[in-house]
Protein backbone atom coordinates (compact mmCIF):
# COMPACT_ATOMS: atom_id res chain seq x y z
CA UNK A 1 0.00 0.00 0.00
CA UNK A 2 3.12 2.55 0.97
CA UNK A 3 4.61 1.55 -2.21
CA UNK A 4 1.44 2.68 -4.49
CA UNK A 5 0.79 5.97 -2.20
CA UNK A 6 4.48 7.02 -3.10
CA UNK A 7 4.49 6.07 -7.03
CA UNK A 8 1.34 7.81 -7.38
CA UNK A 9 3.17 10.50 -4.99
CA UNK A 10 5.61 10.36 -7.68
CA UNK A 11 3.48 10.79 -10.93
CA UNK A 12 2.15 13.71 -8.97
CA UNK A 13 5.31 15.14 -9.13
CA UNK A 14 6.60 14.32 -12.72
CA UNK A 15 3.50 16.37 -13.82
CA UNK A 16 4.13 19.33 -10.97
CA UNK A 17 7.89 19.41 -12.02
CA UNK A 18 6.89 19.18 -16.31
CA UNK A 19 4.42 22.03 -15.39
CA UNK A 20 6.80 24.09 -13.90
CA UNK A 21 9.62 23.19 -16.37
CA UNK A 22 7.26 24.71 -18.93
CA UNK A 23 7.22 27.96 -16.98
CA UNK A 24 10.95 28.12 -16.63
CA UNK A 25 11.15 28.18 -20.70
CA UNK A 26 8.79 30.83 -20.64
CA UNK A 27 10.24 33.15 -18.26
CA UNK A 28 13.23 32.88 -20.16
CA UNK A 29 11.75 34.25 -23.50
CA UNK A 30 10.09 36.90 -21.61
CA UNK A 31 13.39 38.23 -20.06
CA UNK A 32 15.23 38.36 -22.88
CA UNK A 33 12.49 40.95 -24.32
CA UNK A 34 12.78 42.57 -20.76
CA UNK A 35 16.96 43.09 -21.76
CA UNK A 36 16.10 44.69 -24.74
CA UNK A 37 16.56 44.42 -28.41
CA UNK A 38 20.23 45.87 -27.93
CA UNK A 39 21.13 43.48 -25.47
CA UNK A 40 19.91 40.03 -27.83
CA UNK A 41 21.76 41.73 -30.99
CA UNK A 42 24.91 41.50 -28.69
CA UNK A 43 24.41 37.67 -28.02
CA UNK A 44 23.62 37.39 -31.79
CA UNK A 45 27.20 38.79 -32.38
CA UNK A 46 28.97 36.64 -29.71
CA UNK A 47 27.11 33.46 -31.59
CA UNK A 48 26.78 34.07 -34.84
CA UNK A 49 30.26 31.77 -35.71
CA UNK A 50 28.80 27.92 -36.30
CA UNK A 51 31.92 26.98 -34.68
CA UNK A 52 31.81 29.14 -31.58
CA UNK A 53 28.16 27.97 -31.47
CA UNK A 54 29.30 24.30 -31.46
CA UNK A 55 32.30 24.64 -28.55
CA UNK A 56 29.02 26.92 -26.69
CA UNK A 57 27.14 23.65 -27.07
CA UNK A 58 29.75 21.66 -25.72
CA UNK A 59 30.64 23.79 -22.65
CA UNK A 60 26.97 24.51 -21.50
CA UNK A 61 26.23 20.97 -21.43
CA UNK A 62 29.22 19.66 -19.83
CA UNK A 63 28.24 22.34 -17.06
CA UNK A 64 25.03 21.27 -16.15
CA UNK A 65 25.66 17.90 -17.37
CA UNK A 66 22.55 17.50 -19.73
CA UNK A 67 21.58 18.14 -23.32
CA UNK A 68 17.91 18.63 -22.59
CA UNK A 69 18.56 21.06 -20.26
CA UNK A 70 21.06 22.60 -22.92
CA UNK A 71 18.42 21.97 -25.94
CA UNK A 72 15.58 23.84 -23.64
CA UNK A 73 17.30 26.83 -22.84
CA UNK A 74 18.44 27.23 -26.76
CA UNK A 75 15.03 26.95 -27.67
CA UNK A 76 13.71 29.42 -25.62
CA UNK A 77 16.53 31.88 -26.49
CA UNK A 78 15.75 31.25 -30.46
CA UNK A 79 11.53 31.97 -29.88
CA UNK A 80 13.15 35.69 -27.71
CA UNK A 81 15.53 36.16 -30.87
CA UNK A 82 18.51 36.47 -28.86
CA UNK A 83 20.12 33.63 -30.73
CA UNK A 84 19.27 32.30 -34.83
CA UNK A 85 18.19 29.32 -35.86
CA UNK A 86 21.17 28.62 -37.43
CA UNK A 87 23.61 29.00 -34.78
CA UNK A 88 21.32 27.03 -32.16
CA UNK A 89 21.49 24.34 -34.40
CA UNK A 90 25.50 24.12 -33.98
CA UNK A 91 24.84 24.45 -30.67
CA UNK A 92 22.81 21.81 -30.47
CA UNK A 93 25.58 19.53 -32.58
CA UNK A 94 27.74 20.68 -29.34
CA UNK A 95 25.49 19.84 -27.16
CA UNK A 96 25.52 16.10 -27.63
CA UNK A 97 29.17 16.32 -27.67
CA UNK A 98 29.05 17.61 -24.24
CA UNK A 99 26.41 15.38 -23.09
CA UNK A 100 28.58 12.13 -23.28
CA UNK A 101 31.49 13.75 -20.40
CA UNK A 102 28.53 12.51 -17.94
CA UNK A 103 29.35 8.95 -18.79
CA UNK A 104 33.09 9.58 -18.91
CA UNK A 105 33.48 10.98 -15.36
CA UNK A 106 31.54 7.64 -14.16
CA UNK A 107 34.16 5.48 -15.83
CA UNK A 108 36.62 7.61 -13.67
CA UNK A 109 35.16 5.46 -10.97
CA UNK A 110 36.97 2.58 -12.11
CA UNK A 111 40.45 4.21 -12.81
CA UNK A 112 42.40 1.43 -10.10
CA UNK A 113 41.84 -1.50 -11.66
CA UNK A 114 43.00 -1.21 -15.10
CA UNK A 115 41.26 -4.03 -17.09
CA UNK A 116 38.54 -3.30 -15.30
CA UNK A 117 38.76 0.75 -16.25
CA UNK A 118 39.68 -0.36 -19.78
CA UNK A 119 36.43 -1.90 -20.56
CA UNK A 120 34.40 1.02 -18.25
CA UNK A 121 36.94 3.94 -20.33
CA UNK A 122 35.79 2.12 -23.56
CA UNK A 123 31.85 2.03 -22.88
CA UNK A 124 31.97 5.66 -22.39
CA UNK A 125 33.85 6.49 -25.28
CA UNK A 126 31.60 4.69 -27.58
CA UNK A 127 29.00 7.54 -27.16
CA UNK A 128 31.26 10.36 -28.10
CA UNK A 129 32.77 8.54 -30.62
CA UNK A 130 29.54 8.64 -32.66
CA UNK A 131 28.64 12.07 -32.01
CA UNK A 132 32.35 13.46 -32.82
CA UNK A 133 32.50 11.44 -35.82
CA UNK A 134 28.86 12.27 -36.79
CA UNK A 135 29.31 16.06 -35.91
CA UNK A 136 32.10 15.91 -38.21
CA UNK A 137 29.78 14.66 -41.12
CA UNK A 138 27.24 16.62 -40.51
CA UNK A 139 28.72 19.74 -39.52
CA UNK A 140 30.16 21.24 -43.32
CA UNK A 141 26.86 19.97 -44.41
CA UNK A 142 24.73 22.16 -42.83
CA UNK A 143 27.62 24.89 -42.71
CA UNK A 144 27.47 24.81 -46.46
CA UNK A 145 24.25 23.16 -47.46
CA UNK A 146 21.56 23.73 -44.42
CA UNK A 147 20.46 20.37 -44.72
CA UNK A 148 19.54 20.02 -41.43
CA UNK A 149 17.47 23.65 -40.96
CA UNK A 150 15.68 23.80 -44.13
CA UNK A 151 14.41 19.72 -43.68
CA UNK A 152 13.62 21.04 -39.80
CA UNK A 153 11.69 24.09 -40.90
CA UNK A 154 9.47 21.62 -43.00
CA UNK A 155 9.21 19.59 -40.04
CA UNK A 156 8.30 22.14 -37.89
CA UNK A 157 5.58 23.74 -39.51
CA UNK A 158 4.14 20.86 -40.02
CA UNK A 159 4.24 20.73 -35.98
CA UNK A 160 3.13 23.84 -35.67
CA UNK A 161 0.15 23.35 -37.78
CA UNK A 162 -0.81 20.08 -35.95
CA UNK A 163 -0.64 20.90 -32.96
CA UNK A 164 -2.16 24.44 -33.32
CA UNK A 165 0.29 26.13 -30.83
CA UNK A 166 0.01 29.23 -32.13
CA UNK A 167 -3.62 29.65 -31.87
CA UNK A 168 -5.36 32.13 -29.34
CA UNK A 169 -7.37 29.37 -27.68
CA UNK A 170 -4.03 27.30 -27.11
CA UNK A 171 -4.76 25.89 -23.53
CA UNK A 172 -0.70 25.44 -22.81
CA UNK A 173 -0.26 29.43 -23.11
CA UNK A 174 -3.67 30.05 -20.79
CA UNK A 175 -2.14 27.95 -18.25
CA UNK A 176 1.96 29.02 -18.18
CA UNK A 177 1.16 32.90 -19.22
CA UNK A 178 -0.32 33.87 -16.11
CA UNK A 179 2.51 32.35 -13.87
CA UNK A 180 5.10 33.59 -16.29
CA UNK A 181 3.68 37.36 -15.99
CA UNK A 182 3.32 36.50 -12.03
CA UNK A 183 6.90 35.37 -11.62
CA UNK A 184 8.36 38.47 -13.71
CA UNK A 185 6.39 40.82 -11.65
CA UNK A 186 6.95 39.19 -8.30
CA UNK A 187 10.49 39.84 -9.55
CA UNK A 188 9.81 43.76 -10.25
CA UNK A 189 10.52 42.49 -14.17
CA UNK A 190 14.61 43.29 -13.57
CA UNK A 191 15.28 41.10 -16.36
CA UNK A 192 18.67 39.45 -15.52
CA UNK A 193 16.95 38.31 -12.17
CA UNK A 194 13.78 37.14 -14.24
CA UNK A 195 16.44 35.32 -16.31
CA UNK A 196 18.56 33.65 -13.17
CA UNK A 197 15.09 32.23 -11.86
CA UNK A 198 13.62 31.24 -14.84
CA UNK A 199 17.03 28.85 -15.94
CA UNK A 200 17.39 27.90 -12.12
CA UNK A 201 13.69 26.58 -12.05
CA UNK A 202 14.60 25.11 -15.63
CA UNK A 203 17.23 23.15 -14.61
CA UNK A 204 15.54 21.84 -11.38
CA UNK A 205 12.41 20.84 -12.73
CA UNK A 206 14.49 18.82 -15.47
CA UNK A 207 16.65 17.55 -12.92
CA UNK A 208 13.39 16.68 -10.51
CA UNK A 209 11.96 14.81 -13.86
CA UNK A 210 14.85 12.42 -14.63
CA UNK A 211 14.80 11.95 -10.93
CA UNK A 212 11.77 10.74 -10.61
CA UNK A 213 11.10 9.14 -13.76
CA UNK A 214 14.18 7.48 -12.96
CA UNK A 215 13.45 6.00 -10.06
CA UNK A 216 9.91 4.88 -11.33
CA UNK A 217 11.13 2.54 -14.35
CA UNK A 218 14.74 2.03 -13.75
CA UNK A 219 14.83 -0.41 -10.87
CA UNK A 220 12.15 -2.57 -12.58
CA UNK A 221 14.60 -3.40 -15.68
CA UNK A 222 17.61 -3.59 -14.32
CA UNK A 223 17.38 -7.61 -13.74
CA UNK A 224 16.76 -7.77 -17.30
CA UNK A 225 19.42 -5.47 -18.57
CA UNK A 226 22.33 -8.77 -18.41
CA UNK A 227 19.79 -11.25 -20.50
CA UNK A 228 17.09 -9.63 -22.36
CA UNK A 229 17.87 -5.97 -22.97
CA UNK A 230 20.93 -6.48 -25.07
CA UNK A 231 20.21 -9.87 -26.65
CA UNK A 232 20.52 -8.35 -30.15
CA UNK A 233 21.19 -4.77 -32.11
CA UNK A 234 17.66 -4.09 -33.03
CA UNK A 235 16.48 -4.60 -28.91
CA UNK A 236 19.75 -2.29 -28.07
CA UNK A 237 18.24 0.50 -29.92
CA UNK A 238 14.65 0.47 -29.20
CA UNK A 239 15.37 0.11 -25.27
CA UNK A 240 17.62 2.76 -25.81
CA UNK A 241 15.23 4.76 -27.03
CA UNK A 242 12.24 4.44 -24.52
CA UNK A 243 14.45 4.21 -21.82
CA UNK A 244 15.44 7.66 -22.40
CA UNK A 245 12.02 8.72 -23.62
CA UNK A 246 10.70 7.74 -19.83
CA UNK A 247 14.04 8.85 -18.17
CA UNK A 248 14.26 11.94 -19.91
CA UNK A 249 17.90 11.94 -20.03
CA UNK A 250 20.70 10.11 -22.31
CA UNK A 251 23.26 11.14 -19.56
CA UNK A 252 21.10 8.28 -17.21
CA UNK A 253 21.07 5.72 -19.48
CA UNK A 254 24.47 5.88 -21.43
CA UNK A 255 26.15 6.28 -17.54
CA UNK A 256 23.29 2.86 -16.55
CA UNK A 257 25.80 0.62 -18.60
CA UNK A 258 29.41 1.84 -17.72
CA UNK A 259 29.72 -0.06 -14.57
CA UNK A 260 28.21 -3.14 -16.30
CA UNK A 261 31.03 -3.02 -19.39
CA UNK A 262 33.84 -2.27 -16.51
CA UNK A 263 32.45 -5.15 -14.73
CA UNK A 264 32.96 -7.76 -18.12
CA UNK A 265 28.44 -8.03 -18.47
CA UNK A 266 28.31 -6.31 -21.74
CA UNK A 267 30.15 -5.77 -25.07
CA UNK A 268 30.68 -2.70 -27.03
CA UNK A 269 29.10 -4.45 -29.55
CA UNK A 270 26.32 -4.39 -27.54
CA UNK A 271 26.30 -1.02 -26.36
CA UNK A 272 27.03 1.03 -29.34
CA UNK A 273 23.02 0.31 -30.55
CA UNK A 274 21.73 1.36 -27.22
CA UNK A 275 23.31 4.99 -27.15
CA UNK A 276 21.83 5.37 -30.29
CA UNK A 277 18.82 4.84 -29.36
CA UNK A 278 19.51 6.98 -25.83
CA UNK A 279 20.48 9.88 -28.71
CA UNK A 280 17.58 9.94 -30.43
CA UNK A 281 15.07 9.04 -27.08
CA UNK A 282 16.65 12.36 -25.78
CA UNK A 283 15.20 14.63 -28.28
CA UNK A 284 11.73 14.51 -26.95
CA UNK A 285 12.55 16.88 -24.18
CA UNK A 286 13.10 19.64 -27.44
CA UNK A 287 9.96 18.93 -28.54
CA UNK A 288 8.62 19.59 -25.17
CA UNK A 289 10.29 23.18 -24.70
CA UNK A 290 8.84 23.96 -28.42
CA UNK A 291 5.03 23.35 -26.68
CA UNK A 292 6.27 26.00 -23.63
CA UNK A 293 7.81 28.64 -25.53
CA UNK A 294 4.50 28.95 -27.13
CA UNK A 295 3.44 29.65 -23.62
CA UNK A 296 5.29 32.97 -23.87
CA UNK A 297 2.86 36.22 -23.20
CA UNK A 298 2.60 38.32 -26.83
CA UNK A 299 5.11 35.87 -28.83
CA UNK A 300 5.55 35.92 -31.97
CA UNK A 301 4.00 32.55 -34.19
CA UNK A 302 7.17 32.95 -36.65
CA UNK A 303 9.42 32.31 -33.59
CA UNK A 304 7.16 29.49 -32.10
CA UNK A 305 8.50 27.95 -35.71
CA UNK A 306 12.02 28.36 -35.09
CA UNK A 307 11.67 26.97 -31.44
CA UNK A 308 9.88 24.19 -33.54
CA UNK A 309 12.42 23.82 -36.05
CA UNK A 310 15.73 23.65 -33.70
CA UNK A 311 13.74 20.83 -31.88
CA UNK A 312 13.49 18.66 -35.09
CA UNK A 313 16.89 19.96 -36.30
CA UNK A 314 17.84 17.97 -32.77
CA UNK A 315 15.93 15.10 -33.78
CA UNK A 316 17.56 14.72 -37.12
CA UNK A 317 20.96 14.88 -36.12
CA UNK A 318 20.35 12.00 -33.97
CA UNK A 319 18.07 10.09 -36.68
CA UNK A 320 20.70 10.79 -39.15
CA UNK A 321 23.57 9.38 -37.02
CA UNK A 322 21.93 6.43 -36.68
CA UNK A 323 20.96 6.29 -40.64
CA UNK A 324 24.74 6.49 -41.55
CA UNK A 325 25.93 3.84 -39.01
CA UNK A 326 23.33 1.03 -37.84
CA UNK A 327 22.33 -0.66 -41.52
CA UNK A 328 26.54 -0.72 -41.83
CA UNK A 329 28.26 -3.23 -40.32
CA UNK A 330 31.71 -1.67 -40.98
CA UNK A 331 30.22 1.87 -39.74
CA UNK A 332 29.02 0.53 -36.63
CA UNK A 333 32.59 -1.30 -36.08
CA UNK A 334 34.28 2.00 -36.28
CA UNK A 335 33.17 4.46 -33.27
CA UNK A 336 34.31 0.71 -31.65
CA UNK A 337 36.95 0.39 -32.63
CA UNK A 338 38.04 4.17 -32.18
CA UNK A 339 36.60 3.43 -28.32
CA UNK A 340 38.60 0.40 -27.70
CA UNK A 341 42.13 2.40 -29.03
CA UNK A 342 41.40 5.53 -26.77
CA UNK A 343 40.87 2.89 -23.48
CA UNK A 344 43.77 1.30 -24.56
CA UNK A 345 45.87 4.63 -24.77
CA UNK A 346 44.17 6.00 -21.38
CA UNK A 347 44.39 2.75 -19.51
CA UNK A 348 48.67 3.06 -19.69
CA UNK A 349 48.26 6.01 -17.06
CA UNK A 350 45.95 7.44 -14.91
CA UNK A 351 46.75 11.11 -15.24
CA UNK A 352 45.89 10.77 -19.54
CA UNK A 353 42.36 10.89 -19.14
CA UNK A 354 41.74 13.22 -16.66
CA UNK A 355 43.59 15.51 -19.05
CA UNK A 356 41.65 14.08 -22.02
CA UNK A 357 38.26 15.04 -19.93
CA UNK A 358 39.62 18.53 -18.86
CA UNK A 359 41.00 19.60 -22.29
CA UNK A 360 37.71 18.18 -24.40
CA UNK A 361 35.10 19.28 -22.69
CA UNK A 362 36.12 22.40 -20.70
CA UNK A 363 39.39 23.62 -21.22
CA UNK A 364 39.51 24.19 -25.03
CA UNK A 365 35.45 25.50 -24.97
CA UNK A 366 35.53 27.76 -21.86
CA UNK A 367 38.84 29.58 -23.74
CA UNK A 368 37.02 29.79 -27.61
CA UNK A 369 33.88 31.08 -26.20
CA UNK A 370 35.02 33.32 -23.24
CA UNK A 371 36.91 35.28 -25.77
CA UNK A 372 34.14 35.18 -28.43
CA UNK A 373 31.22 36.61 -26.02
CA UNK A 374 34.11 39.38 -24.68
CA UNK A 375 34.61 40.85 -27.80
CA UNK A 376 30.89 41.10 -28.71
CA UNK A 377 30.22 42.23 -25.13
CA UNK A 378 33.37 44.88 -24.88
CA UNK A 379 32.52 46.38 -28.36
CA UNK A 380 30.52 49.87 -27.49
Amino acid sequence: MKERILTIVKILGVAACLYLFLVGIGGMGYSFKLFGKEFSQKILEATSSPLIGLFIGILATTIVQSSSTTTSIVIGMVAAEAIGVRSAIFMIMGANIGTTVTAKLVSLGHITRKAEFRRAFAASSVHDTFNLITVSLLYPLEYFFNILEDSATWMGRIFVDVTGITKPENYLKKITAPVVEGLADLLDKIPWLVLLVSVVITFFMLWGIVKLLQSLVLKKLETFFDTYVFRNLAMSFVVGLILTVMVQSSSITTSLIVPLAGAGVLRLQQIFPFTIGANIGTTITGLLAALAVAGQPGIDPKFVLAGATVAFAHFLFNASGAIIFLPFKRMRELPVLVAEWMAEVCSKNRIIPIVFIVLVFYLIPLVLTWSSIAKAFGKE
